[in-house]
C-alpha cells in the first residue's frame, strides 16, 4: 500500500513540477493509474486480483457472456480471459458451461460466491471515488465528467482509431 502511495505522489509532482502543461493525454492516463492503484490496494486486502475485478464488474452486469464477449468488453485478449477464467473458477467466482445449442461457445456464469463479492468490493471502489473528488465541487465533478465523456465520444467517433 505503501508502495503505490509513494508511486501516486511521485506521479503528482512530476506534473506538478516537470511537466505542468503537457498533454492532456498523459494526465488522463496518470489520473486512470492512480485510480487503478488505489483500488489495486484496496482489493489486494480481500485476495482479488485488479484483473478480476474488471470480469467481475463486467459479469454483475451481463451474467452467463461467452469468454469472448467478456474478453471484448474486458479489452483484453482472450488468452489473457482464459487465463483469469481459470483462476476465477478455481476460486469459486463463476462456472463456465457450453450451452446445449452450441457447443463451441463457452458461457461464464457468476457462482452465488461471485455474487457475494459485489457487495464486499463495491464500496470500495466507491470510495477511491469519494477519495479522488474530496474538496472538488458537485459542479465541478459533474464537468469533468462531461468533458471526458465528450472527450471519449470525440475519440470513439474518429475515423482513424
Amino acid at each position: 500500500m505503501k508502495k503505490n502511495k509513494q508511486e501516486t505522489q511521485l506521479i503528482l509532482k512530476h506534473w506538478q513540477n516537470a511537466v505542468p502543461d503537457d498533454r492532456l493525454a498523459h494526465l488522463v492516463r496518470d489520473s486512470g493509474r492512480a485510480y487503478s492503484r488505489a483500488l489495486q490496494t484496496r482489493l489486494s486486502q480481500h485476495d482479488v486480483p485488479f484483473g478480476h475485478w474488471t470480469f467481475l464488474r463486467i459479469l454483475w452486469e451481463s451474467d452467463g457472456l461467452t469468454q469472448s464477449e467478456l474478453s471484448a468488453q474486458a479489452g483484453v485478449m482472450e488468452p489473457t480471459t482464459f487465463s483469469a477464467m481459470k483462476k476465477m473458477e478455481s476460486l469459486g467466482y463463476i462456472s463456465r458451461h457450453h450451452s446445449p445449442e452450441n457447443k463451441k461457445n463457452l458461457y461464464v456464469h457468476l457462482t452465488a460466491k461471485g455474487r457475494k463479492l459485489k457487495q464486499i468490493l463495491v464500496p470500495l471502489a466507491e470510495q477511491v471515488n469519494q477519495v479522488s473528488v474530496k474538496g472538488i465541487s458537485a459542479q465541478d465533478v459533474a464537468t469533468t465528467r462531461r468533458v471526458l465523456l465528450c472527450i471519449l465520444t470525440n475519440l470513439a467517433s474518429d475515423g482513424v482509431s
